[in-house]
């Protein structure tokens, strides 16, 4: 099979998530975002790149995969990662991230050669009593950080 990068519009990418990703909705905003069509055209996968979420890594010069998504086709991840950081250089940027929680293997990062940078534990929440905040779904996960090679 063979599949096709594609630029893909931020209403298509949330829908693509929101119908296939299997634990969280599309993240609140983006930069740009990605696709893999197979040789029909169709959609198989999409990855959306934003600001980082952490505000101390919000430097400018960053950009996170804040969502990868696909409909279970083999090795579109890699590719979407590879394309992410191409794009994310090609626009000025000089690191990409993203993270993978507990018991994913980060198996597609590793064949795009991304390296961890990080362990964080597992966190209770972001609520607090003077700024509320909705659950998630990524309370008590540990996470990894990964960064793209330079």
């Amino acid at each position: 099979m063979s599949l096709h990068l594609v630029a893909v519009r931020s209403r298509e990418a949330a829908d693509f998530v929101r119908t296939w990703h299997r634990r969280h909705p599309p993240p609140a905003g983006q930069v740009f975002a990605v696709g893999v069509t197979n040789e029909d055209g169709i959609l198989r996968a999409v990855a959306i790149v934003g600001r980082p979420v952490a505000r101390h890594l919000d430097d400018g010069a960053t950009l996170e995969v804040t969502r990868t998504c696909s409909d279970g086709i083999r090795n579109a991840n890699s590719l979407l990662y590879g394309a992410a950081w191409r794009a994310a250089k090609a626009l000025g940027y000089t690191r990409l991230i993203t993270y993978t929680q507990d018991g994913e293997s980060g198996a597609s990062l590793r064949g795009d050669n991304w390296r961890v940078i990080a362990r964080r534990p597992p966190r209770p929440g972001w609520h607090t009593p003077s700024r509320p905040r909705a659950r998630r779904g990524t309370e008590h996960v540990a996470r990894t950080l990964w960064e793209a090679a330079a």
